[in-house]
Protein backbone atom coordinates (compact mmCIF):
# COMPACT_ATOMS: atom_id res chain seq x y z
CA UNK A 1 0.00 0.00 0.00
CA UNK A 2 1.25 3.55 -0.58
CA UNK A 3 2.97 4.84 2.13
CA UNK A 4 2.14 7.98 1.60
CA UNK A 5 -0.26 8.95 4.29
CA UNK A 6 0.92 7.16 7.13
CA UNK A 7 -0.34 9.87 9.59
CA UNK A 8 -3.55 9.41 8.69
CA UNK A 9 -6.40 7.60 10.38
CA UNK A 10 -7.53 4.50 9.28
CA UNK A 11 -11.11 4.40 8.36
CA UNK A 12 -11.46 0.84 6.70
CA UNK A 13 -8.91 -1.88 6.12
CA UNK A 14 -9.23 -5.50 4.96
CA UNK A 15 -7.82 -8.50 3.14
CA UNK A 16 -10.62 -10.93 1.25
CA UNK A 17 -9.71 -13.77 -0.37
CA UNK A 18 -11.85 -16.57 -1.11
CA UNK A 19 -13.15 -19.15 1.28
CA UNK A 20 -11.87 -22.71 1.19
CA UNK A 21 -13.11 -25.06 3.70
CA UNK A 22 -10.56 -28.23 3.08
CA UNK A 23 -7.20 -27.11 4.37
CA UNK A 24 -3.78 -28.31 2.82
CA UNK A 25 -3.47 -31.37 5.46
CA UNK A 26 -6.83 -31.71 4.86
CA UNK A 27 -6.63 -32.54 1.34
CA UNK A 28 -4.04 -34.52 1.93
CA UNK A 29 -5.78 -37.08 3.93
CA UNK A 30 -8.78 -36.91 1.91
CA UNK A 31 -6.43 -37.74 -1.39
CA UNK A 32 -4.60 -40.66 0.03
CA UNK A 33 -8.14 -41.90 2.06
CA UNK A 34 -9.49 -42.15 -1.44
CA UNK A 35 -6.52 -43.43 -3.22
CA UNK A 36 -6.32 -46.63 -1.08
CA UNK A 37 -10.28 -47.16 -0.89
CA UNK A 38 -10.23 -46.95 -4.90
CA UNK A 39 -7.32 -49.15 -4.96
CA UNK A 40 -9.28 -51.59 -2.32
CA UNK A 41 -11.93 -51.54 -4.43
CA UNK A 42 -10.24 -51.67 -7.85
CA UNK A 43 -8.31 -55.00 -6.43
CA UNK A 44 -11.11 -56.40 -5.75
CA UNK A 45 -12.50 -56.17 -9.58
CA UNK A 46 -9.23 -56.91 -10.36
CA UNK A 47 -9.50 -60.93 -8.90
CA UNK A 48 -13.44 -61.23 -10.32
CA UNK A 49 -11.96 -60.96 -13.85
CA UNK A 50 -13.07 -57.24 -14.19
CA UNK A 51 -9.66 -55.59 -15.05
CA UNK A 52 -11.05 -52.48 -17.35
CA UNK A 53 -12.51 -51.57 -14.01
CA UNK A 54 -9.25 -51.30 -12.23
CA UNK A 55 -8.47 -48.68 -14.15
CA UNK A 56 -11.11 -46.49 -13.74
CA UNK A 57 -11.33 -46.15 -10.08
CA UNK A 58 -7.47 -44.83 -10.62
CA UNK A 59 -8.69 -42.04 -13.22
CA UNK A 60 -11.70 -40.97 -11.00
CA UNK A 61 -8.78 -40.42 -7.99
CA UNK A 62 -6.97 -38.67 -10.37
CA UNK A 63 -9.58 -36.33 -11.50
CA UNK A 64 -10.52 -35.34 -8.38
CA UNK A 65 -6.96 -34.39 -7.30
CA UNK A 66 -7.06 -32.29 -10.82
CA UNK A 67 -10.07 -30.74 -9.97
CA UNK A 68 -9.27 -29.73 -6.11
CA UNK A 69 -5.23 -28.26 -7.45
CA UNK A 70 -7.22 -26.04 -9.70
CA UNK A 71 -10.02 -24.86 -7.00
CA UNK A 72 -6.75 -24.32 -4.39
CA UNK A 73 -4.89 -22.54 -7.28
CA UNK A 74 -7.83 -19.94 -7.69
CA UNK A 75 -7.49 -19.59 -3.65
CA UNK A 76 -4.57 -17.78 -4.42
CA UNK A 77 -6.31 -14.61 -5.17
CA UNK A 78 -6.52 -11.81 -2.82
CA UNK A 79 -8.09 -7.86 -2.61
CA UNK A 80 -6.35 -5.62 0.35
CA UNK A 81 -8.56 -2.76 0.74
CA UNK A 82 -7.24 0.43 2.73
CA UNK A 83 -8.94 3.89 3.32
CA UNK A 84 -7.86 6.98 5.15
CA UNK A 85 -10.09 10.28 4.94
CA UNK A 86 -8.03 11.01 1.67
CA UNK A 87 -7.18 7.88 -0.08
CA UNK A 88 -9.26 4.67 -0.84
CA UNK A 89 -6.15 1.99 -1.95
CA UNK A 90 -7.29 -1.28 -3.92
CA UNK A 91 -4.47 -3.69 -4.43
CA UNK A 92 -6.28 -6.70 -7.07
CA UNK A 93 -4.16 -9.62 -6.88
CA UNK A 94 -4.98 -12.53 -9.26
CA UNK A 95 -4.16 -16.18 -8.65
CA UNK A 96 -1.57 -15.68 -11.43
CA UNK A 97 -0.10 -13.50 -9.18
CA UNK A 98 -0.67 -10.21 -11.91
CA UNK A 99 -1.45 -6.99 -9.48
CA UNK A 100 -3.20 -3.72 -9.91
CA UNK A 101 -3.33 -0.65 -7.75
CA UNK A 102 -6.26 1.44 -7.90
CA UNK A 103 -6.15 4.63 -6.05
CA UNK A 104 -9.71 6.85 -5.22
CA UNK A 105 -10.56 10.06 -3.33
CA UNK A 106 -13.00 9.06 -1.32
CA UNK A 107 -14.97 12.11 -1.37
CA UNK A 108 -15.71 11.49 -5.05
CA UNK A 109 -16.34 7.52 -4.65
CA UNK A 110 -19.91 6.04 -4.08
CA UNK A 111 -20.42 2.68 -3.19
CA UNK A 112 -22.75 0.54 -5.63
CA UNK A 113 -24.10 -2.95 -4.85
CA UNK A 114 -26.53 -5.28 -6.55
CA UNK A 115 -28.74 -7.01 -4.38
CA UNK A 116 -31.07 -9.98 -4.35
CA UNK A 117 -34.12 -11.02 -2.33
CA UNK A 118 -33.61 -14.66 -2.71
CA UNK A 119 -28.97 -14.56 -2.86
CA UNK A 120 -28.14 -11.70 -1.11
CA UNK A 121 -25.61 -8.98 -2.00
CA UNK A 122 -24.47 -10.30 -5.46
CA UNK A 123 -22.38 -7.45 -5.96
CA UNK A 124 -20.31 -4.75 -4.57
CA UNK A 125 -18.47 -1.73 -6.82
CA UNK A 126 -16.61 1.02 -5.78
CA UNK A 127 -17.70 3.93 -8.45
CA UNK A 128 -15.36 7.46 -9.10
CA UNK A 129 -15.93 9.50 -11.85
CA UNK A 130 -18.41 7.03 -13.83
CA UNK A 131 -15.70 3.90 -13.66
CA UNK A 132 -17.00 1.23 -11.59
CA UNK A 133 -14.63 -1.55 -9.50
CA UNK A 134 -15.91 -4.68 -8.43
CA UNK A 135 -14.24 -5.52 -5.16
CA UNK A 136 -15.28 -8.94 -3.27
CA UNK A 137 -16.52 -10.78 -6.55
CA UNK A 138 -15.10 -14.12 -5.59
CA UNK A 139 -17.18 -13.65 -1.84
CA UNK A 140 -20.02 -15.22 -0.82
CA UNK A 141 -23.61 -12.89 -0.66
CA UNK A 142 -23.48 -12.73 3.28
CA UNK A 143 -19.51 -11.48 3.26
CA UNK A 144 -20.24 -9.08 0.29
CA UNK A 145 -23.16 -7.40 2.61
CA UNK A 146 -20.39 -7.05 5.52
CA UNK A 147 -18.00 -6.03 3.04
CA UNK A 148 -20.68 -3.26 1.71
CA UNK A 149 -21.51 -2.24 5.21
CA UNK A 150 -18.03 -1.47 6.32
CA UNK A 151 -17.50 0.56 3.14
CA UNK A 152 -20.45 2.65 3.29
CA UNK A 153 -19.57 3.32 6.74
CA UNK A 154 -16.13 4.11 6.29
CA UNK A 155 -16.93 6.49 3.04
CA UNK A 156 -19.42 8.21 4.97
CA UNK A 157 -16.94 9.07 7.44
CA UNK A 158 -14.40 10.18 4.74
CA UNK A 159 -17.39 12.10 3.71
CA UNK A 160 -17.27 14.19 6.62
Amino acid sequence: MADSNLADPVLFEARLSPYRSLSLKGFNVLMILLGIMSFVVGVVFLSLGAWPVFGFFGLDVLLLWFALRVNYRDADAYEDIRMTPVELHVRQVSKHGERRDTEFNPRWTRLEKDEDEVAGVTKVALVSRGSPLVVGSFLPPFYKKELAAGLSKALAIAKR
